[in-house]
Protein backbone atom coordinates (compact mmCIF):
# COMPACT_ATOMS: atom_id res chain seq x y z
CA UNK A 1 0.00 0.00 0.00
CA UNK A 2 0.91 3.79 -0.54
CA UNK A 3 2.32 5.43 2.63
CA UNK A 4 3.84 8.78 3.24
CA UNK A 5 6.31 8.21 6.67
CA UNK A 6 9.99 9.67 7.76
CA UNK A 7 12.74 8.18 9.36
CA UNK A 8 14.90 11.27 11.05
CA UNK A 9 12.61 14.23 13.00
CA UNK A 10 13.37 17.52 11.47
CA UNK A 11 11.98 20.05 9.67
CA UNK A 12 9.96 20.57 6.68
CA UNK A 13 12.49 21.82 4.55
CA UNK A 14 14.39 18.85 4.59
CA UNK A 15 14.01 16.68 1.58
CA UNK A 16 13.59 13.32 3.88
CA UNK A 17 11.17 14.78 6.30
CA UNK A 18 8.19 13.19 4.13
CA UNK A 19 8.63 10.42 1.90
CA UNK A 20 6.38 8.62 -0.63
CA UNK A 21 6.68 4.46 0.55
CA UNK A 22 4.90 1.14 -0.08
CA UNK A 23 4.07 -1.08 2.68
CA UNK A 24 2.21 -3.97 3.81
CA UNK A 25 -1.54 -3.96 4.11
CA UNK A 26 -1.83 -4.79 7.69
CA UNK A 27 -4.09 -6.96 9.31
CA UNK A 28 -6.98 -6.53 11.99
CA UNK A 29 -6.95 -8.45 15.55
CA UNK A 30 -9.24 -7.66 18.64
CA UNK A 31 -11.16 -5.18 18.27
CA UNK A 32 -9.52 -3.25 15.41
CA UNK A 33 -11.12 -2.50 12.00
CA UNK A 34 -9.04 -1.62 8.81
CA UNK A 35 -9.94 1.39 7.18
CA UNK A 36 -9.26 1.51 3.35
CA UNK A 37 -8.45 5.74 3.86
CA UNK A 38 -10.16 8.17 1.39
CA UNK A 39 -9.17 11.19 3.01
CA UNK A 40 -7.08 13.04 5.85
CA UNK A 41 -6.87 16.54 7.39
CA UNK A 42 -3.94 17.90 9.23
CA UNK A 43 -3.30 19.07 13.02
CA UNK A 44 -0.71 20.81 14.76
CA UNK A 45 0.05 17.51 16.07
CA UNK A 46 1.02 16.35 13.12
CA UNK A 47 3.80 18.77 12.51
CA UNK A 48 4.85 18.68 16.17
CA UNK A 49 5.81 15.15 16.46
CA UNK A 50 7.20 15.35 12.55
CA UNK A 51 10.04 18.04 14.40
CA UNK A 52 10.47 16.10 17.37
CA UNK A 53 10.34 12.36 17.59
CA UNK A 54 11.97 10.01 15.48
CA UNK A 55 10.81 6.30 14.75
CA UNK A 56 11.72 3.32 17.14
CA UNK A 57 14.33 1.02 15.66
CA UNK A 58 14.33 2.80 12.37
CA UNK A 59 11.73 2.02 11.06
CA UNK A 60 9.34 4.18 9.23
CA UNK A 61 6.95 6.90 11.41
CA UNK A 62 3.45 7.08 9.75
CA UNK A 63 1.85 10.47 10.73
CA UNK A 64 -1.78 11.15 10.90
CA UNK A 65 -4.51 11.14 12.82
CA UNK A 66 -7.61 12.24 10.55
CA UNK A 67 -9.22 9.91 8.53
CA UNK A 68 -12.59 9.07 6.54
CA UNK A 69 -12.90 5.63 4.86
CA UNK A 70 -14.75 2.31 4.36
CA UNK A 71 -14.29 -0.07 6.43
CA UNK A 72 -12.60 -2.97 4.32
CA UNK A 73 -11.87 -5.66 6.67
CA UNK A 74 -12.73 -6.38 10.71
CA UNK A 75 -10.79 -8.24 13.74
CA UNK A 76 -12.57 -11.39 15.40
CA UNK A 77 -13.83 -9.37 18.11
CA UNK A 78 -15.43 -6.61 16.41
CA UNK A 79 -19.22 -6.07 17.42
CA UNK A 80 -19.87 -2.08 16.05
CA UNK A 81 -18.69 -2.22 12.27
CA UNK A 82 -18.40 -4.32 9.36
CA UNK A 83 -17.26 -4.00 6.01
CA UNK A 84 -18.43 -1.67 4.05
CA UNK A 85 -19.08 0.39 6.39
CA UNK A 86 -18.38 4.33 5.73
CA UNK A 87 -16.96 5.79 9.27
CA UNK A 88 -14.47 8.52 10.43
CA UNK A 89 -12.23 8.94 13.31
CA UNK A 90 -8.74 10.65 14.84
CA UNK A 91 -6.72 6.99 15.91
CA UNK A 92 -4.28 6.97 18.46
CA UNK A 93 -1.22 9.03 18.53
CA UNK A 94 0.45 5.40 19.77
CA UNK A 95 -0.19 3.90 17.12
CA UNK A 96 0.82 3.99 12.96
CA UNK A 97 -1.02 7.24 11.41
CA UNK A 98 -3.37 7.68 8.71
CA UNK A 99 -1.70 8.71 6.40
CA UNK A 100 -1.38 5.45 3.92
CA UNK A 101 -3.77 3.93 2.10
CA UNK A 102 -4.97 1.45 4.73
CA UNK A 103 -5.44 2.15 8.50
CA UNK A 104 -5.71 0.16 11.69
CA UNK A 105 -7.73 1.61 13.96
CA UNK A 106 -9.63 0.45 17.62
CA UNK A 107 -13.28 0.19 16.76
CA UNK A 108 -14.12 2.23 20.02
CA UNK A 109 -12.73 5.65 18.80
CA UNK A 110 -14.23 5.91 15.77
CA UNK A 111 -17.70 7.30 14.50
CA UNK A 112 -19.73 6.48 11.80
CA UNK A 113 -19.14 9.74 8.54
CA UNK A 114 -21.94 11.84 8.03
CA UNK A 115 -24.01 11.35 5.40
CA UNK A 116 -24.40 14.56 3.88
CA UNK A 117 -20.93 15.25 3.47
CA UNK A 118 -18.22 14.01 1.14
CA UNK A 119 -15.13 12.34 2.18
CA UNK A 120 -12.91 15.17 2.87
CA UNK A 121 -15.20 17.30 4.37
CA UNK A 122 -15.88 14.58 6.98
CA UNK A 123 -12.08 14.38 7.28
CA UNK A 124 -11.49 17.68 8.80
CA UNK A 125 -13.96 16.87 11.53
CA UNK A 126 -12.89 14.21 14.15
CA UNK A 127 -10.09 15.19 15.98
CA UNK A 128 -10.99 18.99 16.21
CA UNK A 129 -14.78 18.10 16.78
CA UNK A 130 -13.58 15.28 19.65
CA UNK A 131 -11.10 17.68 21.32
CA UNK A 132 -13.65 20.41 21.27
CA UNK A 133 -16.12 18.18 22.79
CA UNK A 134 -14.15 17.01 25.73
CA UNK A 135 -12.75 20.67 26.33
CA UNK A 136 -16.38 22.19 26.58
CA UNK A 137 -18.68 19.39 28.27
CA UNK A 138 -16.01 16.97 29.96
CA UNK A 139 -13.48 18.86 31.59
CA UNK A 140 -15.01 22.82 31.43
CA UNK A 141 -18.76 20.81 32.32
CA UNK A 142 -19.81 24.45 30.53
CA UNK A 143 -23.70 23.04 30.81
CA UNK A 144 -22.87 24.24 34.94
CA UNK A 145 -23.02 27.84 35.67
CA UNK A 146 -20.88 29.47 37.74
CA UNK A 147 -22.77 32.02 40.69
CA UNK A 148 -22.30 35.74 39.47
CA UNK A 149 -20.54 35.05 36.20
CA UNK A 150 -21.44 36.05 32.82
CA UNK A 151 -22.76 32.93 31.53
CA UNK A 152 -20.53 33.32 28.22
CA UNK A 153 -17.27 31.58 26.92
CA UNK A 154 -14.06 33.19 25.65
CA UNK A 155 -12.60 30.89 22.92
CA UNK A 156 -9.16 32.18 22.01
CA UNK A 157 -7.75 31.08 18.83
CA UNK A 158 -12.06 30.94 17.41
CA UNK A 159 -10.41 30.59 13.31
CA UNK A 160 -8.35 27.45 13.94
CA UNK A 161 -9.14 23.97 13.47
CA UNK A 162 -10.44 23.36 17.27
CA UNK A 163 -11.60 26.82 17.58
CA UNK A 164 -14.13 26.43 14.86
CA UNK A 165 -16.05 23.38 15.96
CA UNK A 166 -15.56 25.07 19.45
CA UNK A 167 -17.67 28.03 18.20
CA UNK A 168 -20.37 26.05 16.61
CA UNK A 169 -20.66 23.68 19.50
CA UNK A 170 -20.90 26.42 22.19
CA UNK A 171 -23.54 27.83 19.99
CA UNK A 172 -25.55 25.39 19.31
CA UNK A 173 -25.32 23.07 22.51
CA UNK A 174 -25.20 25.44 25.21
CA UNK A 175 -27.14 28.85 25.91
CA UNK A 176 -23.72 30.57 26.44
CA UNK A 177 -22.89 34.07 24.90
CA UNK A 178 -19.63 33.20 22.30
CA UNK A 179 -16.90 35.75 22.69
CA UNK A 180 -14.16 34.44 20.08
CA UNK A 181 -10.87 35.87 18.97
CA UNK A 182 -9.11 36.40 15.94
CA UNK A 183 -6.51 39.04 14.54
CA UNK A 184 -7.27 39.14 10.34
CA UNK A 185 -10.65 40.38 8.99
CA UNK A 186 -10.47 37.17 7.22
CA UNK A 187 -10.68 35.35 10.37
CA UNK A 188 -13.06 37.28 12.07
CA UNK A 189 -15.16 36.88 9.03
CA UNK A 190 -14.43 33.29 9.56
CA UNK A 191 -15.95 33.03 13.16
CA UNK A 192 -19.09 35.20 13.01
CA UNK A 193 -20.06 33.00 9.94
CA UNK A 194 -19.84 30.42 12.65
CA UNK A 195 -22.07 32.06 14.90
CA UNK A 196 -19.80 33.61 17.63
CA UNK A 197 -21.69 36.72 19.28
CA UNK A 198 -18.53 38.65 19.49
CA UNK A 199 -15.32 38.84 17.84
CA UNK A 200 -12.34 40.11 19.29
CA UNK A 201 -8.49 40.74 18.38
CA UNK A 202 -6.09 38.05 20.11
CA UNK A 203 -3.16 40.40 18.86
CA UNK A 204 -4.75 43.45 21.45
CA UNK A 205 -4.71 43.03 25.19
CA UNK A 206 -8.07 40.67 26.25
CA UNK A 207 -8.74 41.77 29.12
CA UNK A 208 -10.01 45.37 28.21
CA UNK A 209 -12.38 44.14 25.07
CA UNK A 210 -14.01 41.82 26.88
CA UNK A 211 -14.67 44.56 29.65
CA UNK A 212 -16.25 46.69 26.64
CA UNK A 213 -18.62 44.22 25.61
CA UNK A 214 -20.56 45.01 28.86
CA UNK A 215 -21.89 42.22 29.76
CA UNK A 216 -19.29 41.40 32.91
CA UNK A 217 -16.58 38.40 33.78
CA UNK A 218 -17.02 35.51 31.43
CA UNK A 219 -17.49 31.74 33.64
CA UNK A 220 -15.52 30.22 30.70
CA UNK A 221 -12.18 30.66 29.34
CA UNK A 222 -10.88 28.15 26.41
CA UNK A 223 -7.49 28.58 25.10
CA UNK A 224 -6.69 26.68 22.20
CA UNK A 225 -3.09 28.20 21.14
CA UNK A 226 -0.66 30.89 21.79
CA UNK A 227 -2.06 30.66 26.18
CA UNK A 228 1.74 31.83 26.98
CA UNK A 229 0.83 35.27 25.62
CA UNK A 230 -2.95 35.91 27.54
CA UNK A 231 -2.16 34.17 30.55
CA UNK A 232 -2.41 37.21 32.38
CA UNK A 233 -5.15 39.09 31.02
CA UNK A 234 -7.26 35.25 30.89
CA UNK A 235 -6.34 35.30 34.89
CA UNK A 236 -8.07 39.16 34.81
CA UNK A 237 -11.11 38.92 32.94
CA UNK A 238 -12.39 35.34 34.34
CA UNK A 239 -15.22 35.38 36.57
CA UNK A 240 -14.05 34.43 39.98
CA UNK A 241 -14.39 30.54 40.21
CA UNK A 242 -14.46 30.19 37.03
CA UNK A 243 -13.33 27.59 34.76
CA UNK A 244 -10.10 27.88 32.28
CA UNK A 245 -9.08 25.44 29.90
CA UNK A 246 -6.03 24.73 27.54
CA UNK A 247 -4.88 22.46 24.57
CA UNK A 248 -1.57 23.99 23.96
CA UNK A 249 1.63 23.68 25.98
CA UNK A 250 2.61 26.79 27.69
CA UNK A 251 5.88 27.98 28.39
CA UNK A 252 6.48 28.90 32.26
CA UNK A 253 2.77 28.71 32.85
CA UNK A 254 1.93 30.29 36.34
CA UNK A 255 -0.66 28.97 37.56
CA UNK A 256 -0.56 31.65 40.86
CA UNK A 257 -1.81 34.14 39.12
CA UNK A 258 -5.54 32.18 39.23
CA UNK A 259 -5.23 31.38 42.72
CA UNK A 260 -7.19 34.32 44.26
CA UNK A 261 -9.84 33.65 42.06
CA UNK A 262 -10.43 30.28 42.96
CA UNK A 263 -10.39 29.54 39.10
CA UNK A 264 -9.49 25.73 38.11
CA UNK A 265 -7.73 25.11 35.08
CA UNK A 266 -7.92 21.52 33.09
CA UNK A 267 -6.07 20.45 30.12
CA UNK A 268 -7.25 18.30 27.31
CA UNK A 269 -5.88 15.81 25.37
CA UNK A 270 -7.83 14.19 23.18
CA UNK A 271 -5.64 11.33 22.68
CA UNK A 272 -5.90 10.16 26.66
CA UNK A 273 -8.46 7.98 26.64
CA UNK A 274 -7.06 5.26 23.45
CA UNK A 275 -3.46 6.40 25.12
CA UNK A 276 -4.52 4.27 28.69
CA UNK A 277 -7.43 2.64 27.22
CA UNK A 278 -9.84 3.95 29.67
CA UNK A 279 -12.96 2.70 30.85
CA UNK A 280 -14.90 5.10 28.99
CA UNK A 281 -13.02 4.90 25.78
CA UNK A 282 -15.79 4.42 23.72
CA UNK A 283 -17.18 7.74 24.57
CA UNK A 284 -14.95 8.53 21.75
CA UNK A 285 -17.09 6.99 19.16
CA UNK A 286 -20.25 8.17 20.82
CA UNK A 287 -19.05 12.03 20.74
CA UNK A 288 -18.55 11.59 16.76
CA UNK A 289 -21.61 10.00 16.15
CA UNK A 290 -23.18 12.82 17.73
CA UNK A 291 -21.37 15.36 15.72
CA UNK A 292 -22.28 13.44 12.90
CA UNK A 293 -26.13 13.65 13.51
CA UNK A 294 -25.91 17.31 14.52
CA UNK A 295 -23.62 17.88 11.03
CA UNK A 296 -27.02 15.76 8.99
CA UNK A 297 -29.15 18.15 10.75
CA UNK A 298 -27.48 20.81 9.72
CA UNK A 299 -26.95 22.20 13.04
CA UNK A 300 -22.85 22.01 12.51
CA UNK A 301 -21.21 22.55 9.34
CA UNK A 302 -17.46 21.20 8.49
CA UNK A 303 -14.34 23.41 8.78
CA UNK A 304 -12.77 22.37 5.83
CA UNK A 305 -11.49 25.38 4.03
CA UNK A 306 -8.62 23.74 1.91
CA UNK A 307 -8.45 20.59 -0.62
CA UNK A 308 -5.70 19.20 -1.42
CA UNK A 309 -5.34 15.88 -4.22
CA UNK A 310 -3.76 13.45 -4.06
CA UNK A 311 -2.33 12.22 -0.54
CA UNK A 312 1.48 12.10 -1.20
CA UNK A 313 4.22 13.36 0.47
CA UNK A 314 4.42 16.73 -1.83
CA UNK A 315 1.15 17.84 -1.24
CA UNK A 316 1.54 16.88 2.31
CA UNK A 317 4.50 18.58 3.13
CA UNK A 318 2.50 21.66 1.70
CA UNK A 319 -0.35 20.91 4.14
CA UNK A 320 2.49 21.13 6.80
CA UNK A 321 4.04 24.13 5.89
CA UNK A 322 0.71 25.77 5.97
CA UNK A 323 -0.15 24.90 9.04
CA UNK A 324 3.03 25.63 10.43
CA UNK A 325 2.95 29.49 9.57
CA UNK A 326 0.17 30.11 11.97
CA UNK A 327 -2.05 31.43 9.04
CA UNK A 328 -4.53 27.98 8.52
CA UNK A 329 -7.99 28.90 8.57
CA UNK A 330 -10.49 26.07 9.37
CA UNK A 331 -8.77 22.40 7.92
CA UNK A 332 -6.36 21.36 5.62
CA UNK A 333 -7.41 18.08 4.03
CA UNK A 334 -6.21 15.74 1.53
CA UNK A 335 -8.14 13.42 -0.42
CA UNK A 336 -7.18 9.97 -2.57
CA UNK A 337 -3.77 7.88 -2.92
Amino acid sequence: MKAIGYKIAGPITDAASLVDIELPVPVPTSRDILVEVKAISVNPVDYKVRRSTAPQDGDWKILGWDAAGIVSAVGPDVTLFEVGDAVFYAGSITRTGTNAEYHLVDERIVGRKPETLDWAQAAALPLTSLTAWESLFDRLDVIRSIPGAAPAILIIGGAGGVGSIAVQLARRRTDLTVIATASRAETQDWIRTLGANHVIDHAQPLAAQVAALGIGAPAFVFSTTQTQQHVAEIAELIAPQGRFGLIDDPQGFDVMLFKRKAVSIHHELMFTRSIYETPDMSEQGKILDAVAALVDAGEIVTTLTERLSPINAANLKRAHARLESGTARGKIVLEGF
